[in-house]
């Protein structure tokens, strides 16, 4: 499999989504390579920008991204009305070709005026547009999405790590897929367990989904399409544009969600170097999963 994989990366495009793999990324065991780097201090939010529906960038409503007990909590407590007001906390700075992991857990009581498909749901958004780029009404960042889930109370099968393309295109198996959602293969957890997400992100190229160490998803080719996106500037949404790199967001929809731990290991320095960026990436999906920062 670990051949499979490398070879992958230096395919044509048109077979990056063939093989599901199976692999994680796991601790860097040379001192020579990347090491992984927390977006999250575990104390505030400094180097997070918020943006929410409705609001001006920057205008934490309602307080409703907060640190509390070293975890980044998503709360309505504080609102009247939901009225739409979709929220998404940005790292600073943008990323091209990385590895990024969150643990997460979906829980507490939804806000019952939110839209129905916002029950136990929240996301990381990544290739994401600036969001000093969002208008002030612009409901979603032009971006793509690992759609983060817990199962319902009807117990059907409900999995997570999925992907979601609010105003962006990505190819799988072999084309676009006009879906605004792809689902996952992995199971599905229940709320107030503590999940593993993760995204091997390699800028326009292949683009793969795990959760708790499991690959659910492969894609390829992000770019700038499609709908659901409203109110955005025109001069943003360039339909058919790659997207190579972007901004890292956590999501807030109505559904309260707790995020602990977010870390990235940045393979920017490889993207032009093929061979290396193979080596790098083998060494990240083996191993145990014993990750310490």
């Amino acid at each position: 499999m670990k051949q499979n994989f490398i070879s992958l990366i230096t395919r044509p495009v048109s077979i990056l989504c063939l093989p599901f793999l199976f692999f994680t990324c796991s601790s860097v065991k040379s001192s020579s390579d990347p090491k992984w780097t927390p977006l999250f201090n575990g104390k505030d939010l400094k180097d997070w920008i918020v943006k929410i529906n409705h609001h001006e960038v920057g205008d934490n409503y309602a307080n409703t991204f907060r640190v509390e007990e070293g975890v980044i909590k998503v709360r309505y407590d504080q609102y009247g009305a939901y009225n739409n007001q979709f929220g998404h906390l940005y790292f600073k700075e943008p990323f091209s070709h990385y590895c990024l992991r969150v643990e997460y857990r979906i829980t507490g009581d939804w806000k019952t005026d939110a839209p129905s498909y916002t029950v136990s749901n929240s996301g990381i958004m990544f290739h994401s547009q600036d969001p000093k780029t969002m208008l002030k009404d612009q409901d979603w960042p032009i971006s793509i999405e690992c759609q983060l889930l817990a199962g319902l109370a009807d117990g059907k099968p409900r999995p997570t790590g999925n992907m979601c393309s609010p105003g962006t295109d990505v190819i799988y198996k072999g084309k676009i897929d006009s879906r605004h959602c792809i689902n996952s293969t992995s199971k599905t957890y229940k709320k107030e367990e503590w999940v593993t997400a993760e995204l091997i992100v390699l800028g326009d190229s292949l683009i793969t989904h795990l959760i708790n160490g499991d690959t659910v998803l492969q894609y390829s080719k992000p770019q700038i399409g499609g709908g659901v996106v409203n109110n955005f500037d025109p001069a943003v949404k360039l339909d058919g544009k790659l997207l190579k790199a972007g901004f890292i967001a956590l999501q807030s929809e109505g559904q309260p969600v707790d995020f602990r731990k977010v870390a990235i290991v940045n393979l920017e320095k490889y993207a032009n170097d093929p061979v290396k960026l193979n080596e790098v990436v083998r060494k990240l999906m083996t191993g145990k999963r014993v990750v310490k920062y």
